[in-house]
């Protein structure tokens, strides 16, 4: 194998010109190809930062380069050949990549250059102030389905006007309504949303060709990772800045597509010879992580998704344990006994917690295993929890870095106006803002005003304007970004403020940890800007470049996920936030119908669903290296009543019984099926018919 490559990894390395589409199979080296490629295109003479690779966390990105610059400081070999080039390809993830763009262009959009990307909490106020303005109360239509709603119609390119058009159901003409306004108030403010940074590159590229031309002459070389997880916006911005060059390189695996519901459209990675018919074909099929009965078993429950590319993996290692199944009366024995099972293996020599994942369905089946984590005093992690950026304290910090660098960002005024409490009421904030409004100008130009009118109120803005003045000159000195936010914390007295709000101290002294880790990531950003300038001859560390750098980390949970699973605990998790992850011991827990496949997805029409509930199934399949349990109650209870399963088709399918993943599949449908006459009627007699044979091991 040249360079420890197998031949199909080595063909999709030394492929280095025309489309190329990478079927990666779950743990067949998919980083170890790209980052070979990356550094092979260099080798052969393209220049560095005339290659653009995307994926989709930051982790990963920085991950790619590391790995791509180290393999051009050894050679690929290890004999320490060539030196690291001093200019590096540009390795992003595909928003940070969008920032750049629209920083150089996004005026013609009519946006202002030093644009402000919203948070989640900064999105949430928005959209409760715009369904406050249409009059919809929240138990019709609540900020957050709001923001999923139009999240949706975004990452089908929708503007407005057109949601407006395609609505159809009178929530979705009220969410129309909403986001008309919310897409007021965001512009209006100068900010752009996570969304936005792909719908407005995408504007630019649609509607003005010559930006379009002068961004993709930047690349001759364009790589994308999990090309599979693309939506409609970022499949259509590969396209226009590969276009002309043709270079494109696309990793990926249909078989791993399971983010449906937030956009990802699969049909991308199963057409691409359709769209570049010249492409040549690379499958990666080799698996380096799991035994082989494991792979047998994801091997034939994938198989029953028609509309996919072929492809089967072969282990490299031995077969290894068969799955176990393991069938259990009821959801709170399901966990005890799965628990008690991770304790008994513990005792084992070399064996440690981080080695155990849970897997879970939904956001709800881990409350019982929790329970029983704690009783027997075992050490876990719930992956994909509270993200760092979402905590209070974070984003009153930031909300104060925001108005410093731009104190027209009304949403990061608004939050620290009076926090900590200045003697600037809600009455007097609320009459500001209406001011401001009917004037139609920032309230930072309102408050200036306000501070000379005298009175209690004005003296007390008068201060924190004076106290925004001060921390800005600050700022405009050029002081490092972590002693901005020390002196930040010290001027607002925000410690003490802790003290009054928390009298637990260790309540304070997790949230005063969470100061601290907002100062170390301020001292990072500035050691990195030193190196990239070093290197890249970039621009000195901003203010701005720091706060986009917090709003993309921030929404992006499964960079999270991989900090939390430093921790020496049993990991904890949905499937969904599995994906890339891989543990010697695994357990699927909850194989039911109804669950798996979820119930959402019994009801829908048509088997794109069910085929996307198959791909998240292989995916916690393949998830496990060296033994996999997979479990379902006899029983569930639902409003607290205990209520007979079916067991999931896919356990049939796994094991070879496609009869009976037929009779669970009927079993099933029915048990979740709307009621047709009465209640009542749900389809008992199917449900039990089924589960009569429970699948075979």
């Amino acid at each position: 194998m040249a360079h420890g490559l197998n031949p199909a990894q080595h063909a999709a390395v030394e492929t280095l010109s025309g489309p190329l589409l990478v079927l990666a199979g779950a743990g067949t080296g998919k980083t170890r190809v790209v980052t070979h490629r990356i550094a092979n295109l260099i080798r052969h003479r393209i220049k560095p930062d005339r290659i653009l690779a995307v994926t989709f966390t930051r982790k990963a990105a920085g991950e790619m380069q590391e790995r791509a610059m180290a393999l051009l400081s050894t050679g690929g070999k290890g004999k320490g050949k060539p030196k690291k080039p001093k200019v590096r390809p540009q390795i992003s993830t595909f928003h940070a990549l969008c920032v750049q763009v629209l920083r150089r262009h996004i005026v013609k959009l009519g946006y202002p250059p030093q644009f402000a990307i919203c948070d989640r909490g900064d999105q949430e106020s928005l959209a409760r102030a715009a369904l406050r303005e249409i009059r919809v109360p929240e138990d019709s239509l609540r900020p957050g389905d709001l923001l999923a709603i139009i999240s949706g119609w975004k990452s089908r390119s929708l503007r407005p006007a057109q949601a407006a058009s395609v609505a159809a159901s009178d929530r979705e003409h009220l969410a129309a309504a909403g986001y008309r306004r919310y897409q007021s108030s965001l512009k209006a403010r100068g900010m752009v949303d996570f969304d936005d940074l792909l719908l407005c590159t995408e504007e630019l590229f649609v509607n003005h060709p010559a930006i379009r031309r002068e961004e993709a002459g930047k690349f001759d070389h364009v790589l994308v990772d999990e090309y599979q997880d693309t939506n409609g916006s970022q499949y259509r911005i590969v396209k226009a800045l590969a276009m002309a060059h043709r270079n494109l390189c696309v990793v990926g695996d249909d078989d791993q597509s399971i983010y449906g519901w937030r956009g990802a459209e699969v049909e991308h990675i199963l057409r691409f010879k359709e769209d570049w018919p010249d492409a040549m074909v690379v499958r990666l099929e080799e698996n380096y992580r799991s035994a082989g009965a494991i792979l047998e078993y994801a091997n034939t429950l994938i198989a029953f998704n028609k509309k996919r590319h072929d492809k089967v993996l072969r282990p490299a290692r031995g077969a290894g344990q068969r799955p176990a199944i393991m069938q259990l009366p009821d959801e709170t024995l399901e966990a005890e006994r799965i628990v008690g099972d991770i304790q008994m293996q513990l005792t084992q020599p070399g064996v440690k917690a981080n080695d155990f994942a849970i897997l879970c369905r939904t956001n709800e089946q881990p409350r019982a295993f929790e329970t029983e984590l704690r009783r027997l005093k075992l050490p876990y992690i719930l992956v994909g929890g509270q993200s760092f950026f979402d905590r209070k304290e974070v984003r009153d910090l930031l909300a104060y870095l925001k108005t410093i660098e731009n104190p027209t960002d009304e949403t990061a005024l608004l939050r620290i106006i009076n926090t900590p409490p200045r003697g600037i009421g809600n009455a007097t904030v609320k009459q500001l803002l209406s001011e401001a409004v009917s004037r139609g100008e920032p309230m930072w130009n309102v408050l200036r005003e306000a501070a000379s009118g005298g009175g209690a109120s004005g003296t007390a803005i008068g201060k924190f304007l004076r106290l925004i003045g001060e921390l800005r000159e600050i700022a405009d000195r050029g002081a490092p970004i972590d002693k901005l936010v020390d002196a930040v914390v010290d001027r607002v007295q925000y410690r003490r403020d802790l003290e009054r709000l928390y009298p637990d101290p260790m309540e304070r002294e997790a949230r005063t940890a969470s100061i601290e880790e907002l100062i170390n990531a301020g001292a990072a950003h500035v050691k990195g800007r030193k190196a990239k300038k070093e290197s890249e001859g970039a621009e000195p560390s901003l203010l701005r470049e720091f706060l986009d750098d917090v709003a993309l980390g921030g929404s992006d949970n499964r960079d999270d996920k991989e900090d939390q699973l430093q921790k020496n605990a049993i990991a904890l998790m949905t499937l969904h936030s599995a994906k890339g992850l891989e543990f010697p011991y695994v357990y699927m827990v909850g194989m039911e119908e109804g669950i798996l496949p979820h119930k959402r997805t019994l009801e829908m029409p048509d088997d794109s669903q069910i085929d996307e509930e198959r791909r998240l199934c292989y995916v916690g399949v393949t998830r496990a290296q060296e033994k996999l349990t997979l479990s379902f109650a006899l029983t569930r209870r639902k409003w607290g009543k205990p209520r007979e399963t079916v067991p999931s088709r896919f356990l049939y399918e796994m094991t070879g019984q496609a009869e009976n993943a037929a009779k669970a599949r009927r079993a099933g449908t029915a048990a979740h099926a709307p009621p047709k006459k009465h209640p009542a009627a749900k389809g008992g007699r199917g449900a039990k018919g089924a589960k009569s044979k429970s699948p075979r091991r």
